[in-house]
């Protein structure tokens, strides 16, 4: 069993990557922790730090208030067979969204927009086209470009400022999200500038996220991320001085930039969103 700062560590330098990843790599960990020492002290401490290791994600925050309320194992295990088979209950509703010869654009690497995008491919058989943004500073974009060229789906791979030249080419924008909030949908840094663009363009903008991502948090802030991950490309840190750099990891994107967010009841509307939220 690997120690708590080794698993906070691996959520801290996205070792893990994802709202869903980062709450099934806690919940492991938190698992282990209650068969060992049950939901005392010992638990909740290991709670806490793992859910300040990524503090923008909700899924494991909802998680571990369902689990605190039961204090039961089998409450752990039902979570995480629930975040196991998600993405593929989200995906059934693909064929109602993605049609025959669609081109989509996406953004960053979210599991769920994956498997809803590939459910296209692989059971419905549709032929379509992908593209897919480089997403900045770490090249998340990349990951999504090769997993879905490995399905054999054409996949063309893009920088971020690019997607003002590529918007009107597509028919479609389908991502992920990490939380969704009264004021939006939280999701990578740079997803509201695709959404605005898609907007501008009149194409729709979709978001596939389950329902453990709806935050109803008071408090919340967007993580700040290392300054390192936006200079390590571009210039030394010794010559950086009097530079302020900021690296919010996350932005909001207003639901009036949204089409509909698909969860693992369906489709839902952005005022049947609000009445959730």
């Amino acid at each position: 069993m690997k120690t708590l700062k080794q698993t906070t560590d691996e959520i801290k330098k996205f070792k893990v990557q994802g709202a869903n990843q980062i709450a099934l790599h806690g919940l492991f960990f938190l698992r282990e922790t209650a068969l060992l020492h049950g939901f005392g002290t010992r638990f909740k401490i290991a709670a806490q730090c793992l859910e300040k290791a990524r503090p923008t994600a909700v899924v494991l925050h909802n998680c571990i208030k369902i689990i605190n309320a039961s204090q039961k194992i089998s409450t752990i295990d039902a979570l995480i067979d629930t975040l196991h088979n998600i993405g593929e209950k989200e995906a059934t509703s693909s064929d109602k969204i993605i049609k025959k010869g669609s081109k989509i654009i996406t953004y960053c690497h979210s599991g769920e927009a994956m498997a809803f995008i590939k459910h296209a491919w692989i059971t419905h058989k549709k032929k379509i086209s992908v593209i897919a943004c480089e997403t900045e500073p770490l090249e998340q974009g990349v990951m999504t470009a090769k997993e879905l060229a490995l399905e054999g789906i054409p996949v063309t791979l893009i920088g971020d400022n690019a997607i003002g030249f590529f918007i009107r080419q597509v028919d479609m924008a389908i991502v992920g999200a990490d939380a969704l909030r009264k004021e939006g949908a939280v999701n990578k840094i740079g997803t509201s500038l695709l959404a605005q663009a898609a907007k501008g363009a009149t194409k729709p903008f979709y978001i596939i996220a389950n329902s453990l991502k709806i935050d109803k948090r008071r408090k919340f802030r967007i993580e700040e991320r290392p300054a390192s991950e936006i200079y390590r490309k571009i210039i030394h840190k010794k010559n950086m001085k009097g530079i302020r750099i900021q690296n919010p990891s996350f932005d909001i994107t207003p639901w009036r930039y949204v089409t509909a967010v698909i969860n693992e009841n369906g489709i839902l509307t952005r005022n049947q969103l609000r009445k959730l939220l």
